[in-house]
C-alpha cells in the first residue's frame, strides 16, 4: 500500500473562510511543508509568523484585475495536474520550471452568503469564484497525487493522515476529499445557475441543478431498509433545516418531513394577528386552530382529532410559553417547533427527554418565491413554491346567499389549512378551528365522508350532543367535479363552502348549493398537494 502514499512537501492555500487557517498552516509548516498562498490568506499566514510564498512570486505575474486573475497560470495548474512518475509530465515541469503542488486548500468566495444577504447584482457577480473552482477541479482530477481540501472540517483528517504516514497522505483520504470537492463545486455552480435563472426570470432553464450541504446523516429513510441524509440548500428559509434543536433524540427522516409540513402550515397564520397551532401526523394536519393564546389554540387543534395527534408534530406561530408546554406534555408528542420558547417552557419540555424541541428563530414567509423539486424515474419535476395566500385572493360569491362575516372568517381559515393537506382535500372548520379533515383520497366524496366521520368520533370522545361539523364551513382544495362531494359536506352540517371553481359542472354545483340554502365562494386558485 506504500505506493499509494504521497508525501506533502508543498501546499497552496487560498481561502475565504479563514477559520482555523493559521493553526492548520502552522501544523503544515512544522512538518517542513512549503506554504504558497494568495492575497488575504497569505497576509493572515504571514501575520501568524509563518513563512509563506505569495502566488505572484511563484507565477512571476502580479494579481491583477481586482484579483480576478491570480492563480490561472501554468505554474499553478501544472503543479496540480502533473502526474508524478509520468516521464513526459516530469520533463515538461523541468523545462518550464513548474514545481509540484501536493496539497490544495481552497474554500470558495461566499457567493451563497452574498445572495442570502440581499447584495446587489454586481456584488453577487464579484463573489463568483473562478480560480478556486478551476484549481479544485484540477487537484481533484489528479487525486492520485494531490490532496484537495474544500472544508475546514477536514483539516484534522489531513493532519492525522500526515502524522500516521510520516508526512504523506493516503489514496483513500485523497479520493474521499476529491469526491467532496467535486460535490462542493457542483453545489456552488448550482447556486449560481439558479440565482441567474431567477434574475432573468427563466422558469425553465435548459439545465437545472440543486446542491446542498450535509446537515446530518440519518439512521434510515422512510423505512429502515432505506438510506437517507438531510441537506441544507441555499436560501436559509426558516424551518427545520435552520432550527436549533434544544433537546430530544436525533430527528428521523419522517420527523423532518412532518416537521417541515407543520411549520410551513403554521406560517400561514400571522402571529401579529392571532396565536395558532398546527398538529401534523404523516405530513398532514390533523388539527389546526387559532386562539387568543397558544394554549387555547393547542386545545382547540387537539380536539379535532386527538387520536391522530398522538405521536404527532406540533408547530406554534409564537414563542412557546409555560402553559402551552404543560398542555403539550400531557400526551406523547414527537416534535415541537416554534420561533422561540421561554426559559420556563424549555424547562418543562426538558422533563420529557425524548421530546424534540426545535426553535427556528422566525417563521417562513408563505408568500416567498422559491422552488420545489421531486424526482421521478429518469427525471426530476421542478416547480415554483405554492405561495398563493387566501388573504390575497378575490373571493367571488356565486350563490344567492352570501356568507356571514363569521362564515367568511372560517372559510378563509379553512382554505388556508386546505393548502397544506394532501389532495383530495376536504377541511371542515368552525370558530377558527378545524373540526374534520379528509386527506389524500382518490375521491373528493370520500374525503368529505372521512372528515365527517372523524368529526363524529371527536364528538363521541368530547361527549358532545352532535359533531362540530354541524354549522361549520368547508373548504375544498380543488373544484367539485360533481355536486355529490359538496352534498356530502352539506349532509355533515356545512353551511358555507369555499372552493376554487373551474369545473365544467360549476353551474350544477352552484344550483345544488342554492337549493340547500348554503353560501359558496370561489377563489379561482387551486391548492393541489401531492
Amino acid at each position: 500500500m506504500t505506493n499509494q502514499l504521497r508525501p506533502v512537501r508543498r501546499a497552496l492555500l487560498s481561502v475565504s473562510d479563514k477559520t482555523r487557517l493559521t493553526d492548520f498552516a502552522r501544523a503544515l509548516a512544522a512538518r517542513g511543508v512549503e506554504l504558497i498562498s494568495t492575497g488575504g490568506t497569505a497576509k493572515a499566514i504571514a501575520e501568524a509568523g509563518l513563512k509563506v510564498k505569495d502566488v505572484s512570486d511563484l507565477t512571476g505575474f502580479p494579481e491583477m484585475m481586482d484579483g480576478r486573475v491570480k492563480t490561472l497560470h501554468p505554474k499553478v495548474h501544472g503543479g496540480l495536474l502533473a502526474i508524478r512518475g509520468n516521464d513526459e509530465h516530469t520533463e515538461a515541469m523541468k523545462t518550464h520550471g513548474i514545481a509540484p503542488i501536493d496539497l490544495l486548500v481552497v474554500n470558495l468566495y461566499p457567493f451563497e452568503a452574498t445572495v442570502e444577504r440581499g447584495a446587489s447584482f454586481s456584488d453577487c457577480i464579484e463573489n463568483i469564484d473562478i480560480g478556486g473552482p478551476a484549481m479544485i477541479r484540477a487537484a481533484s482530477k489528479n487525486h492520485e497525487d494531490v490532496a484537495v481540501v474544500v472544508d475546514v472540517n477536514d483539516y484534522e483528517a489531513v493532519l492525522e493522515d500526515l502524522a500516521r504516514h510520516d508526512g504523506s497522505t493516503t489514496l483513500l483520504l485523497r479520493r474521499r476529499l476529491a469526491a467532496k470537492a467535486y460535490a462542493r463545486t457542483a453545489a456552488y455552480d448550482a447556486a449560481i445557475s439558479n440565482w441567474f435563472a431567477a434574475t432573468i426570470q427563466n422558469d425553465a432553464p435548459d439545465y437545472r441543478a440543486f446542491g446542498g450541504k450535509l446537515i446530518q446523516s440519518l439512521r434510515y429513510g422512510e423505512n429502515p431498509h432505506q438510506h437517507a441524509a438531510f441537506y441544507a440548500l441555499p436560501g436559509r428559509r426558516p424551518g427545520v433545516a435552520t432550527a436549533r434543536q434544544l433537546q430530544g433524540k436525533e430527528l428521523s427522516y419522517n420527523n423532518i418531513n412532518d416537521t417541515d409540513a407543520a411549520y410551513e402550515c403554521i406560517a400561514e397564520f400571522d402571529p401579529a394577528r392571532t396565536a395558532a397551532c398546527v398538529i401534523v401526523k404523516h405530513a398532514n394536519p390533523c388539527g389546526v386552530a387559532e386562539g387568543p393564546d397558544l394554549v387555547t389554540a393547542y386545545q382547540k387543534a387537539l380536539a379535532c382529532d386527538s387520536t391522530s395527534a398522538f405521536g404527532g408534530i406540533i408547530a406554534m406561530n409564537r414563542k412557546l410559553d409555560a402553559a402551552t408546554a404543560r398542555a403539550i406534555t400531557g400526551i406523547f408528542t414527537e416534535v415541537i417547533i416554534a420561533p422561540d420558547a421561554t426559559e420556563e417552557a424549555i424547562a418543562i419540555i426538558a422533563g420529557r427527554k425524548n421530546l424534540r424541541l426545535l426553535l427556528a428563530g422566525a417563521l417562513p414567509d408563505p408568500r416567498e418565491a422559491g422552488l420545489t423539486a421531486k424526482t421521478v424515474a429518469g427525471g426530476m419535476l421542478v416547480q415554483s413554491r405554492d405561495n398563493a395566500v387566501v388573504d390575497d385572493m378575490t373571493l367571488k360569491v356565486v350563490t344567492r346567499r352570501a356568507p356571514t362575516d363569521a362564515e367568511l372568517r372560517d372559510l378563509r381559515f379553512a382554505f388556508r389549512v386546505a393548502k397544506h393537506v394532501k389532495s383530495n382535500t376536504i377541511v371542515y372548520a368552525k370558530d377558527s378551528a378545524t373540526v374534520g379533515i379528509g386527506a389524500g383520497q382518490m375521491s373528493r366524496v370520500d374525503s368529505a365522508r372521512i372528515a365527517a366521520r372523524k368529526a363524529l368520533d371527536a364528538a363521541t370522545e368530547l361527549k358532545l350532543a352532535e359533531p362540530l361539523t354541524k354549522g361549520s364551513v368547508v373548504a375544498s382544495d380543488a373544484f367539485f367535479p360533481f355536486a355529490d362531494g359538496m352534498l356530502a359536506c352539506i349532509e355533515a352540517g356545512a353551511t358555507a363552502v369555499i372552493q376554487p371553481g373551474g369545473s365544467v359542472r360549476d353551474d350544477e354545483v352552484i344550483k345544488a348549493a342554492d337549493e340547500h340554502g348554503i353560501a359558496m365562494v370561489l377563489t379561482g386558485v387551486r391548492h393541489f398537494r401531492h
